[in-house]
């Protein structure tokens, strides 16, 4: 059985809807979740003039292989909506849903790359994952979530989401 962490987002339509079904559709196609965070809202991180994004972290024990689980995952997006362009970075999105960590794996693909590149520069990873992994050990940067997210300067403001 493998372990994942995942962070999950959305800043289009009911962002709150969105994050709901993604968490159905992975426990269905993916495996067990385990853990999962309290949904935080966070304005959008790296562009101006976008509505704010609302972000989850969740641990899921699966079957899948990383390489099976970035498909099945990148199916998800689609069902809920999302639509890549060329120039996909950035953008606005129904859903997003990011491989954090993949058992301690360090992979480096064209298709994926783990444990995602930018997670320790962004408060609204850091502060869901902190919430269910705080002890967790990044294998690249050897230190603890709860120490990334102290050392982290992003200014960005991560507050807890009030559900409807």
């Amino acid at each position: 059985m493998n372990v994942t962490y995942l962070c999950l987002g959305g800043n289009i339509g009911d962002r709150e809807k969105a994050l709901n079904h993604a968490i159905l559709k992975i426990s269905e196609q993916v495996g067990d979740i385990v853990a999962k965070s309290t949904i935080y809202e966070t304005e959008a991180w790296g562009v101006e003039n976008q509505q704010a994004y609302l972000n989850q972290c969740i641990k899921v024990k699966t079957d899948l292989k990383a390489t099976e689980l970035i498909d099945v995952l990148l199916l998800i997006e689609k069902e809920l909506g999302r639509e890549r362009t060329i120039n996909h970075i950035y953008e606005p999105r129904t859903s997003d849903i990011d491989i954090l960590f993949y058992n301690n794996d360090i992979i480096n693909e064209s298709k994926l790359l783990v444990p995602h590149p930018r997670l320790h520069l962004r408060k609204f990873v850091l502060i869901p994952l902190e919430e269910i992994a705080s002890n967790y050990l990044h294998p690249l940067l050897n230190k603890t979530i709860f120490s990334l997210l102290s050392e982290c300067e992003d200014p960005s403001d991560v507050k807890l989401f009030k559900t409807q």
